[in-house]
This record gives structure tokens, C-alpha cells and sequence, in this order.
């Protein structure tokens, strides 16, 4: 594609991206029965093999459709960063457009999205004697404490963490207790890098929380049916695994292993779980607000529209 200044403009990639339960598979793979796509995972939690029910990872059948990219890559013993993810998706957007085929990023972990789109922020190097100090204190006192403290040193990073997200918690109080400045005044002041290629971006919001929320419940249940719980003992057998573990955060995995362990009831697994679930929502979401303010291409659709496919195939003809 010629550009008006001459030169060759870059290829192009959809970016097709929404909250748990929008139906993102559904539209990908509607997209992939009628465009050459291959899909680029946008997930943090397809990453990892042998969790199939807890991530509503696509089906073996699904995956036959077209290639699948960043699925199953790793053991639930490791960890995955967005800094790989940025690595991975920009090398995997290069090879698929030079195949002559067009990338299709789907997921919902937004930070993925961030990086790959604004670049990595220069953060300090992680610091083992404060990071046991912080576990320490969440061992006595619990994460949503220093959540507390996190929304109080940075709440701009705190608004999108729920309050026992470990991980992310420990790392930006981390950033903030070592240099001083929040995690979200260094991503604001980062270099954002000219992009590789042509992003079309196609936004799944509900028109209505309520139903998303309803989906979310009907989609949990059907997790739990299917042996979610059986799922995460069998991991448990087979990997050396711990509830600190990125894997074992994931959404409804953490609430299956305090189910194994007795710290709740059947009923507190389906009310805790999907309760988490309509959290990651809501901060998906938040994201998703952000990302429309800056990104120019930017798309809507309300995923509960019943043509919802087809919206999104409008949408994404209509720049290709």
C-alpha cells in the first residue's frame, strides 16, 4: 500500500481485543473461516500448558482453523513477561506478514496490548531483599494492605490491580520504593516506538454491564462442570507448583486451590470465583477506556449485539 508521502506503509494487523467473555473467539475465528489471519494469543494465561478449563483456551478443533500462535508455550511452573510478549508478538507479526498472511492479536491482557503498542519503560532491577520484605509483610498483613499502600504511592497503577494481585502489587511498590518515582509516571514518560505495522483495532465493550456480568456467571459455571477443580489437582500432581505462582493467580485457579485446600466451600469456589472474574472485567475494561483515548484507529463494537460477528467483520473490512 502506497501512503501520500510515497513510501510503502506497514502491513497490516487487527487487534482484536475485550473483556472476559466478549466473545473474542468467536469473532477471531469467524474472521479466520473468511480472511488469511493466523492469531497471535493476547493472554497470560494461554501460555501455559495443561490449563485448558480455567482459560477457556480455544479447542483443538478452533486451533485447526488457522494457526495459533503464544499457546501452550510453557510449563504452569514458570513465568511469562510482557517484556517477552512484546518480543514474541513483534517477531510472530513480521513472519506472518511476510507469509503474505495478516496477524490477528485476540486476548484481554491489556498490558500485553500497552507494551506492544507504547513500548517498555525504563524500571529499576528487581531488589530480592525488598521483594522478602514485602512478602513478608503480605504474609502478616495481606496483599489488600499493600494495595492500600500501592493506591496511596501510585494509584494510577492501583486502579487497575485487584487487591490480591500479588505479583503486579510487589512489582510496582518495588519500582516506587526504589526510585522514588510510580510505575505510571515511567510508562507516561517512556519512548513510544514507531510501529512495525498498521494496527486496525476492533473494541468489544457491553452496551450493558449487567449481561456481561450474567455471561461471566453462565461461562464460570460451565468451567466448574467441566472439572475445573479436577483440572487444577491434577496440575498440582503433576507440577511443582505453589499458590504464589503466576499460573496459580490466574482467575479461577486461585479459588479452585483454596477450594483443594479446605479454606472454602463449593459455594464459596463458584461465588469467589466468578466475583474475581467480573474484577478482571472491570479493569479490563479501565484499560480499554484508556487505550480509546490515545489510539486513532480505535474501533468499538457492543458485544452483545447478535450479529456481532458480522460487526466485526464490517469493522475490520472497512480498514483493511
Amino acid at each position: 500500500m502506497i501512503s501520500p508521502d510515497g513510501p510503502l506503509s506497514p502491513l497490516p494487523a487487527i487487534l482484536l481485543i475485550g473483556p472476559t467473555a466478549s466473545g473474542k473467539t468467536a469473532c477471531a475465528l469467524a474472521l479466520a473461516r473468511e480472511l488469511a489471519v493466523e492469531i497471535i494469543s493476547v493472554d497470560s494465561a494461554l501460555v501455559y500448558r495443561d490449563m485448558d478449563i480455567g482459560t477457556a483456551k480455544p479447542t483443538a478443533a478452533e486451533r485447526a482453523i488457522c494457526p495459533h500462535h503464544l499457546i501452550d508455550l510453557i510449563s504452569p511452573e514458570a513465568s511469562y513477561s510482557a517484556a517477552r510478549f512484546c518480543a514474541d508478538a513483534h517477531r510472530l507479526i513480521a513472519e506472518i506478514s511476510a507469509r503474505g498472511r495478516i496477524p490477528l492479536l485476540v486476548g484481554g491482557t491489556m498490558l500485553y496490548y500497552k507494551t506492544l503498542r507504547d513500548g517498555l519503560a525504563e524500571l529499576p532491577q528487581a531488589d530480592a531483599g525488598l521483594r522478602a520484605d514485602l512478602d513478608r509483610r503480605a504474609r502478616d498483613e495481606g496483599w489488600p494492605a499493600l494495595h492500600a499502600e500501592l493506591r496511596r504511592l501510585d494509584p494510577e497503577t492501583a486502579a487497575r490491580l485487584a487487591p490480591n494481585d500479588a505479583q503486579r502489587i510487589q512489582r510496582a511498590l518495588e519500582i516506587v520504593l526504589l526510585g522514588g518515582l510510580p510505575l505510571s509516571a515511567l510508562q507516561a514518560r517512556s519512548t513510544t516506538p514507531p510501529l512495525p505495522f498498521r494496527p486496525i483495532t476492533v473494541a468489544l465493550a457491553p452496551g450493558a454491564r449487567g449481561e456481561l456480568h450474567a455471561r461471566i456467571a453462565s461461562r464460570f459455571e460451565q468451567m466448574l462442570a467441566h472439572g475445573l477443580v479436577d483440572e487444577v489437582a491434577a496440575l498440582r500432581r503433576r507440577y511443582r507448583l505453589t499458590p504464589e505462582l503466576p499460573a496459580m493467580r490466574c482467575v479461577g485457579y486461585r479459588q479452585a486451590w483454596a477450594y483443594l485446600d479446605g479454606e472454602i466451600d463449593l459455594d464459596g469456589l463458584r461465588a469467589t470465583g466468578i466475583a474475581a472474574t467480573r474484577q478482571l472485567a472491570k479493569r479490563q475494561l479501565t484499560w480499554q477506556r484508556q487505550f480509546r483515548e490515545r489510539w486513532p484507529e480505535w474501533q468499538e463494537v457492543d458485544c452483545l449485539r447478535p450479529d456481532l460477528a458480522e460487526a466485526v467483520r464490517a469493522a475490520v473490512l472497512a480498514r483493511l
